[in-house]
């Protein structure tokens, strides 16, 4: 009997080839029809026996378009409607946007084979496409995902184009960014000093790679962005980079052109390869023990025995990576701080004393991002997300929300995200960056606009950090006042708790939640900084129960940038000699003088990671986030619990006295005991409180964030120590850093309630 039916799918099902897929595999069930886009996903009318459509829908939910993620499905049979054919229909735009966006795609297999293949059509263009790869959210303008709602509406197919646009069989089937070197986007080689660059037929990639092998520095615009690239095996070269970009210590990514000869020359995992190949392609942390390559490895990485590495992922890199026989640096364009560069005229402008040269295309990109960043612990192989940008933003994939409350979340300050909810999807932007710099803060108030325009929603709700002076805080005010909304102030570590909470949909747990939130810096309900925090949640309720006793917080921002002043604050009599090496008599006598009138504490471990990287030795002066703990990690080889000793306990009254742990750690350093046991035993000190306050509160299910948890050993050394025990959570689509704010203040404000 022939029925009709009706069929919604939800999820990341836009821009990945689903509708040529539903196409092919209605017809190969015999079944008429349609297949649309709209702003809730995918709608399908199937005409046609029952049993095929069954069948229909069984295969297309279990064997979807391979860069498809499917949230529901629903099918209702409706009245009987008289299709002659099964055809796609062009989206038309009826009410707001309610679907998940689309991250961009690293290059498929087939496409990298067809760019190489000499008879091939796309020999050797850079913007080879297909359903299953390509620039997304880099190109997005609004939705439904079309090509007249991105920036490649401004390339009409060519008829070579448009037959395979329309070929059912074909690749790109309904590929909105297909296109190719006679209809599509092209690429101009400078110099600095603007003269386009003369070279033979076809030969752009080897003038490049000629270039790079010379010693060259280029600014390259890839399909997110411009990369500021170099010979990573040129150690003159690298320090130029550097001097010129003014990033002296921070590591460089490095574009290796294969996994073969990555395999040959570190060591890799099984993750990191499957990492490294994903389709979302983002650099991966991998130590550099026993390198056996060329790189220039002090000058990419200072200090660190780790390096940052990607593999090609758009067709720009892959043809680059053909004509060179070396790794290259592969950072992005910009000066340090400051966002990534994708506009031409602003590259050249603010690149022209940086790179030599300049590779340009004349693709718009709408949402600039930088390379996503992923490390995982050596023992465990617990992925942490660094930095979450490209190949993953701008989509959240977790549980659907209903309400009719729209709400924007501004984030934090250092590493500023967006989170909104303008329907039953959170949208996160991607990793923006520290809103102290001018043109970090102009790009983050632009994506909130560009939220605002692509949903067409105004929050009705504004939700903002609790500390006054952050950026993120100060322009929610200004937006609300604007709106007419109320900004809702909400704790910034309560924030990280609830971030890890929304991930792992733990509202509903019927246990007592602890959540362990330790980071750098935070405005804490009481006006001092806090950043050692123990909370327990359950019932909808949040409350902190412990933390790291107060120390002084001293000379402001400064303290974060001078991890010696963190050893200054927390060292005792015992340590004079040792600050008398870090601190000239003056400084000294000014640094007490603030210690004695200041009123404002911290409870911050990161300031207590600061102090142990100054106190061995390892760090003074910060040149970038994080950077004392990143070397203080880098000095451990390996790790025993069993020769493991703890600097510190809980007091009787459940206080984690961060001077005496401080002291202990200073006499073992005197009396001789390596660097390397000392950090072991300062981090296993650290997981130790960490089950002792479990014990203490009686709490089994501990959740982590903050940026301290991004460091692996103490991960690694947590998960040991918990057996079966406890139940760890942890950030996981998400960086546990600021990163998580914007969604974790989401996550507060929908599930928790203040006593």
């Amino acid at each position: 009997m022939v029925k009709t039916y009706k069929v919604i799918i939800t999820g990341q099902v836009q821009g990945v080839g689903f509708r040529p897929h539903v196409y092919v595999l209605a017809n190969q069930f015999g079944l008429n029809g349609s297949v649309s886009n709209n702003e809730e996903g995918v709608i399908i009318y199937l005409t046609g026996r029952e049993k095929s459509i069954l069948s229909f829908i069984e295969q297309l939910i279990e064997n979807p378009p391979k860069v498809s993620r499917i949230n529901t499905h629903s099918a209702e049979e409706i009245a009987l409607q008289d299709h002659k054919d099964f055809q796609i229909i062009p989206s038309r735009k009826g009410s707001r946007l309610n679907l998940q966006l689309t991250p961009d795609f690293a290059i498929c297999t087939d496409c990298s084979r067809e760019i190489l293949e000499s008879e091939n059509r796309r020999n050797n263009y850079p913007f080879t496409t297909c359903v299953n790869c390509g620039p997304r959210w880099a190109i997005t303008n609004t939705f439904p995902f079309e090509r007249d709602h991105t920036s490649m509406v401004e390339f009409a197919m060519c008829s070579d184009c448009e037959r395979e646009y329309t070929d059912p069989l074909d690749r790109r089937f309904h590929s909105q960014t297909n296109s190719c070197a006679k209809c599509g986007i092209s690429l101009q080689l400078t110099d600095n000093k603007g003269v386009i660059q003369q070279y033979a037929e076809a030969g752009l990639f080897e003038k490049i790679g000629s270039l790079l092998m010379d010693g060259v520095i280029i600014a390259i615009k890839n399909t997110s962005g411009y990369l500021l690239c170099c010979d990573a095996t040129n150690k003159t070269v690298v320090q130029k980079l550097r001097d010129k970009k003014n990033r002296p210590n921070k590591p460089f990514a490095i574009l290796y052109p294969s996994i073969e000869l990555l395999q040959k020359q570190l060591k890799t995992t099984k993750k990191h390869i499957e990492t490294l190949s994903s389709t979302e392609r983002p650099i991966v942390i991998i130590p550099k023990e026993n390198y056996r390559g060329g790189l220039a490895l002090e000058e990419l990485a200072p200090n660190l025995n780790q390096l940052g590495i990607m593999l090609p992922y758009t067709g720009i890199l892959q043809l680059l990576a053909e004509v060179i026989p070396m790794p290259i640096v592969a950072t992005s364009g910009n000066f340090h701080g400051s966002p990534i560069i994708s506009d031409n005229e602003e590259c050249y402008k603010t690149l022209q004393n940086v790179a030599d040269y300049f590779v340009h295309h004349n693709l718009s990109i709408s949402n600039p991002q930088d390379d996503s960043v992923v490390k995982y612990s050596s023992k465990f192989e617990h992925e942490v997300i660094f930095r979450r940008a490209r190949g993953y933003a701008p989509n959240y994939f977790g549980r659907e929300y209903s309400g009719n409350d729209k709400i924007l979340a501004m984030g934090g300050h250092l590493k500023s995200t967006l989170g909104f909810l303008p329907n039953d999807y959170v949208y996160l932007s991607q990793y923006l960056g520290n809103l102290d710099h001018y043109d970090v803060y102009n790009r983050f108030t632009q994506t909130a606009n560009r939220f605002m325009e692509i949903f067409e929603q105004k929050p009705d709700t504004i939700l903002v950090d609790a500390h006054p002076e952050y950026q993120s805080t100060q322009y929610g005010v200004e937006l609300g006042i604007k709106l007419g909304v109320n900004p809702v102030h909400i704790q910034h570590h309560k924030a990280h708790f609830a971030s890890v909470l929304g991930e792992h949909d733990l509202y509903g747990s019927d246990e007592p939640i602890m959540g362990i939130i330790w980071d750098g810096t935070g405005y804490g309900d009481d006006g001092h900084i806090w950043g050692g925090e123990f909370f327990s949640y359950q019932s909808g309720c949040m409350d902190r129960v412990g933390h790291f006793e107060y120390f002084d917080w001293l000379a402001g921002d400064k303290m974060a940038r001078e991890p010696r002043l963190s050893l200054f604050s927390l060292a005792d009599e015992s340590m004079k000699d040792v600050l008398d090496k870090k601190f000239t008599n003056e400084e000294k006598h000014i640094y007490q003088a603030i210690r004695q009138k200041n009123k404002l504490k911290t409870s911050s471990v990161g300031r207590l990671f600061d102090a142990v990287a100054s106190l061995l030795g390892i760090c003074d002066y910060n040149t970038y986030e994080g950077e004392a703990a990143i070397l203080l990690e880098n000095c451990i080889i390996q790790y025993d619990l069993n020769t493991c000793r703890s600097y510190a306990s809980l007091s009787d009254s459940g206080k984690i006295h961060a001077k005496r742990l401080m002291h202990n750690l200073y006499m073992d350093y005197q009396n001789g005991v390596p660097r390397n046991i000392l950090i072991n035993n300062f981090l296993f000190t650290l997981a130790s409180l960490i089950f002792e306050m479990a014990s203490k509160h009686n709490t089994r299910k501990l959740a982590f964030s903050g940026g301290v948890f991004q460091n692996t050993t103490l991960i690694d050394m947590l998960i040991e120590l918990a057996g079966n025990r406890y139940k760890l959570y942890f950030n996981r689509n998400l960086s546990p850093n600021d990163e998580n704010i914007s969604f974790g203040q989401i996550s507060y404000y929908l599930h928790c309630r203040e006593n």
